[in-house]
């Protein structure tokens, strides 16, 4: 069933849209991420302008963020002041973000960015998270034999101005760190369509020194405000939000995230990281094919009126 979608200016079929939420929504419910990641280079493969598809996307997060961050509000594990720190900086970061998208885009650029940027940052997580994952499974074969790298309590976060107390993450430390952190999350939203979790959240116990209790809610408190905002920015400044892309990949979203969850309780959390892991080189690898293989590509996407 093809279905005409008319800001992306392709046709798709309605079906291959749903599956592919579902699919990333399984990977959402298994792995606890949001999936935009895969998601976004997912739909330049079907052929979803990188522009369109970015910002779509930006849309979709804001959802499945909403309905995880009602959970962790009801068991009281958001740090509020925290999150609005982090507020700030993803908002300066998506509007800086949606400038030099919109520049880009004024060059006839863009497409090549986003996808460049995917093939950086893809490769550079998928193999973390494969290195990581394989010393995990390394450690739980030699049943603890070799302990886990304990975090450093005192560095240099602590030494810098600002200071500002969080009573919930039992915090006293300088506001620029988490402003930092919270602009990167915020440009990356707003160029390359993703909720940025998978960053901040390392971020947030490593440099921030938070409780892993108070991340992940207070993470997807920041990511809804950001990425509704970034998808309010492209709307209104790009017009590149298609509505009708959006619908089908959060339909077939909500209803893969609960099937992914009844899968993730019966796999060890080794292999699904590994698994996790392997899937995003995978994609990587696609992309960076696609850029040396088809460079053509590129230029037909922006060009409409060309030959």
């Amino acid at each position: 069933m093809q279905i005409y979608l008319p800001i992306a200016e392709v046709s798709v079929n309605a079906f291959l849209l749903f599956g592919l939420g579902g699919m990333v929504g399984i990977l959402s419910g298994m792995f606890g991420v949001g999936g935009g990641f895969l998601m976004t280079p997912l739909l330049f493969f079907i052929g979803i302008p990188p522009a369109v598809a970015v910002a779509t996307e930006a849309n979709q997060i804001v959802a499945s963020s909403f309905s995880g961050v009602l959970a962790h509000f009801r068991r009281k594990t958001v740090d509020l002041k925290m999150g609005c720190v982090l507020l700030v900086g993803g908002l300066i970061g998506a509007a800086l973000g949606v400038v030099v998208f919109n520049y880009l885009k004024s060059l006839g650029q863009v497409d090549l960015l986003v996808r460049l940027c995917y093939v950086v940052f893809l490769g550079v997580v998928g193999g973390l998270m494969f290195i990581e994952s394989l010393n995990a499974l390394r450690r739980s074969r030699g049943k603890g034999q070799t302990s886990p790298p304990k975090r450093r309590q005192r560095g240099w976060v602590h030494a810098l101005p600002f200071k500002m107390r969080f009573r919930t993450s039992g915090l006293y430390i300088s506001v620029i760190p988490p402003v930092l952190v919270g602009i990167v999350v915020g440009i990356l939203a707003a160029i390359m369509g993703v909720g940025g979790g998978f960053i901040m959240v390392p971020a947030m116990i490593y440099i921030l020194g938070m409780p892993t209790k108070v991340v992940v809610g207070t993470s997807l408190f920041q990511i809804i405000f950001v990425t509704a905002f970034t998808t309010m920015l492209h709307a209104t400044t790009n017009y590149t939000v298609d509505v009708v892309l959006a619908v089908l990949l959060l339909v077939g979203g909500v209803i893969g995230a609960q099937i992914g969850t009844q899968i993730g309780v019966r796999m060890k959390a080794e292999q699904l990281r590994i698994l996790l892991a392997g899937l995003v080189l995978v994609v990587c690898g696609k992309l960076a094919l696609d850029l040396l293989l088809q460079p053509s590509e590129l230029f037909t996407l922006g060009d409409v009126g060309g030959h």
